[in-house]
């Protein structure tokens, strides 16, 4: 059925792409969901997650995961973030579609332990059991730095404030195997690290929590009950930061909207918005054609569910990575007329009926936010995930299976999707249902038969799932 969930959110976010330029004027995931990103998986982001956190609800958790499909025997050169890649988790607080905030990571990768003398002639990624995170025999390490920005607009221009919150941050070895690693997750959690100002932050190698059917999905839209998660037992690499709310929050309404970008060196951009290491100067005209200079171009972005992997055309898919929130009025020509609804009627005729225009029931939900729930109180229509941080936080269960219902406010649990993304949320099945109308009355029951991740997840931060080892 993914291709019905690709069919499902992208209607979704095709129409709510509308109001930008209608009457008022995009995990689930995106893995390889353009084709330059699809030769570039360490900053191929698969997923963005922001939820109140369950055991520390005066804060917000966001996460961004990247790399996708990674397998547990990764050797001899497992898994790593890109020394040469920006990663950025931003937030508008305010509803006008600039970020407000921006957290930015940094990686460098050290080939070679200096405490171990026989690090650097060696092939093995680690030369005996690593007991601890500064153990000598973990030989290839990666190191991260932490710098929040603060944004602020003189005349029509923006401009960033960095502030460095940590620096040469060691991560934790990916999940290499049993005999390698006998405690890993007491290895990992010594890479949960506090910063000033009462942030936490955890980078590194985690299991990827979106859950789908793709086989069925991709055999001719195939349902099966149960259906398989194609995605167990594979890997990501996760960013995950939380925040107090009082340092995230613009207005009175308390909402924030959020996404994810990584940028590649790069040293002139034309239009749009460049993005730089420890600064930021943009046009503040969403319709800028001015070029910039910058160190980094914009090679990923992703906030709400699906929008690149299915809403945009293959010609404009790598267009869309660029792109800001603002700009997103310029892919309204793929989403008008909802061709993506009839396609679903054309391969199920009489069965599903899903309405194919005038839908004007998906705009709040995917573009503006839901008055009342998660609507900022001036908001400017972008694409971005967007959480009111008023909502209570959802406990995640003892066996780390469930956080709320899994179909969220479908079934009248404001505690998720679309409000923010839990990671127990049902992307799938929700975007299914809302694509053939549920918000309407057509009340269909669709779903792809894969309600929940093979793995329990964490009940403390930063709440994903061990990796899979090769040799469990």
């Amino acid at each position: 059925m993914r291709k019905f969930v690709f069919l499902g959110m992208l209607l979704v976010l095709a129409l709510a792409f509308s109001v930008a330029l209608g009457p008022q004027g995009s995990d689930a995931s995106s893995h390889r969901e353009a084709p330059a990103i699809s030769q570039d998986p360490a900053a191929d982001l698969t997923d963005v997650y922001a939820f109140r956190s369950p055991d520390a609800p005066d804060t917000v958790t966001l996460i961004s995961n990247v790399y996708p499909g990674e397998i547990a025997y990764g050797g001899p050169n497992f898994y790593r973030f890109a020394d040469d890649v920006l990663y950025q988790i931003n937030i508008d607080n305010n509803g006008d579609s600039l970020e407000d905030i921006s957290y930015q990571f940094t990686f460098r990768t050290q080939n070679g332990n200096p405490a171990n003398p026989f690090s650097t002639g060696t092939f093995l990624y680690n030369t005996g059991p690593i007991t601890s995170l500064d153990d000598p025999d973990y030989n290839f390490r990666q190191f991260m730095t932490v710098t929040r920005v603060n944004y602020y607009t003189v005349g029509n221009r923006r401009y960033g404030t960095p502030t460095v919150l940590g620096t040469n941050l060691l991560l934790p070895p990916s999940n290499v195997g049993k005999v390698s690693l006998p405690n890993y997750d007491a290895v990992a959690m010594q890479a949960v690290y506090s910063l000033p100002g009462g942030i936490k932050v955890f980078a590194g190698q985690r299991d990827d929590p979106f859950f789908v059917d793709l086989g069925a999905v991709f055999d001719l839209l195939q349902v099966r009950n149960p259906g398989e998660d194609a995605l167990a037992e594979a890997n990501v690499h996760s960013i995950a930061i939380q925040v107090p709310i009082n340092q995230l929050v613009g207005d009175a309404s308390g909402v924030i909207g959020t996404w994810s970008t990584t940028s590649r060196a790069s040293t002139l951009i034309f239009g749009g918005f460049s993005k730089g290491d420890n600064w930021y100067s943009e046009d503040a005209s969403p319709d800028a054609t001015n070029a910039f200079v910058s160190p980094y171009r914009q090679v990923s972005r992703l906030g709400m569910p699906l929008v690149n992997e299915v809403v945009i055309a293959v010609r404009d898919k790598d267009r869309f990575n660029a792109s800001h929130p603002s700009t997103d009025g310029q892919f309204l020509s793929y989403v008008t007329n909802s061709h993506l609804a009839a396609v679903i009627n054309t391969v199920y005729p009489n069965t599903f009926n899903c309405p194919v225009s005038n839908r004007n029931d998906l705009v709040t939900a995917f573009l503006t936010g839901v008055p009342g729930l998660n609507q900022p109180t001036n908001v400017r229509a972008s694409e971005m995930l967007r959480l009111n941080t008023n909502t209570p936080a959802t406990p995640i269960s003892a066996d780390g299976m469930s956080a709320g219902n899994r179909l969220a406010v479908l079934a009248g649990d404001t505690g998720g999707f679309p409000n923010g993304r839990r990671l127990t949320d049902d992307v799938v099945d929700i975007a299914l249902r809302v694509v053939c109308g549920v918000l309407v009355g057509n009340n269909t029951q669709l779903g792809d038969g894969v309600d929940h991740n093979d793995m329990p997840f964490k009940t403390t931060f930063p709440y994903l799932a061990t990796p899979h080892s090769a040799h469990p």
